[in-house]
């Protein structure tokens, strides 16, 4: 199971769990409700029947999938790759990822702009809404392994911060305001 925990704002190495006090977890529903971040857990072993992701790809129309590692073995100029993933941005798109084999960490902003780091590992499935300040980074294991899922062909854009007035991002914000709707029914 997914755990998610407010971050302290530690300057130290991000792939590592930092922290100076005790952390403060949150629940799935907080998550879900100060950020729009959305979790399903998914037999990532044989995700090809997995019933919920097969649901998830025709409500939401995720067409287009491909798989990526991250290690340094399999990423060239791996340090600075990882800097670019740990840089404050954007996208226009959802960002959907399915860990297939080892673990990382998505830190997203919260309605207040403070930092919840969620700690994904096989089998999680993480939905990032379009619009949202996030990062990636790898943890002190260095390795994971997910697939991608998007909506049509992929427009793997980022847009790091200040990128407030991006259309995206306005309507993120309306969305955060408003409170995100539960998908229902998979």
């Amino acid at each position: 199971m997914v755990r998610a925990w407010y971050m302290d704002n530690n300057d130290a190495d991000q792939r590592l769990e930092h922290h100076r006090q005790p952390p403060k977890f949150v629940s799935l529903d907080h998550l879900f409700t100060a950020t729009g971040v959305e979790y399903f857990k998914i037999n990532h072993l044989d995700y090809g029947t997995d019933t919920i992701l097969k649901n998830l790809r025709e409500k939401r129309g995720y067409t287009y999938e491909d798989e990526i590692t991250c290690s340094k073995e399999c990423l060239q100029n791996y340090e600075e790759k990882l800097k670019n993933f740990f840089t404050e941005h954007l996208h226009t798109d959802e960002e959907i990822r399915l860990v297939l084999d080892g673990s990382g960490y998505f830190d997203v902003r919260d309605e207040n702009d403070e930092w919840i780091r969620i700690e994904v590992k096989a089998g999680d499935l993480i939905i990032i809404p379009s619009g949202i300040y996030h990062r990636f980074t790898l943890d002190s294991n260095n390795y994971i392994k997910a697939k991608r899922y998007f909506v049509g062909e992929p427009i793997w854009l980022p847009y790091n911060r200040p990128a407030d007035k991006m259309e995206c991002r306005q309507q993120y914000l309306k969305r955060l305001q408003k409170g995100f709707e539960v998908m229902t029914s998979l």
